[in-house]
């Protein structure tokens, strides 16, 4: 994609570089603040409607068992389509020599910064 937003992809860089030093830390608290209010996390016939940033700090509270270990990662990101106020980002996630995640992630501008609305995760 072309970056025409004058910077936009190197704003998504610094969003993703935020969100993966806040997911080292185990911040569950600044991941919270990066998710928009209301959002939307499309599981596979769980879809989540998020209405309160309790609800995101909860999950990730109680999911850092699954990343055990993990100490760093790495991103591969591409952005897919933007538009005012939005951009889609595909977002694959590595640690330990390879690829484990990967999430298509809309963002919205909220207060200047961009949070995250739409999270799909790709298979």
């Amino acid at each position: 994609m072309t970056d025409t937003g004058g910077g936009t992809r190197e704003k998504v860089e610094q969003f993703f570089d935020r969100y993966a030093d806040a997911l080292l830390a185990r911040d569950a608290t600044a991941i919270a603040r990066m998710y928009a209010v209301p959002s939307l996390v499309l599981f596979p016939g769980q879809p989540v409607l998020v209405t309160d940033a309790r609800q995101t700090e909860e999950f990730f509270a109680s999911a850092w068992d699954q990343y055990e270990g993990v100490d760093a990662v790495a991103k591969q990101l591409e952005l897919m389509g933007e538009a005012p106020g939005s951009v889609w980002a595909d977002v694959t996630w590595s640690w330990g020599g390879r690829a484990q995640e990967r999430f298509c992630y809309q963002l919205v501008e909220q207060d200047g910064e961009y949070r995250i609305a739409v999270l799909t995760p790709m298979v």
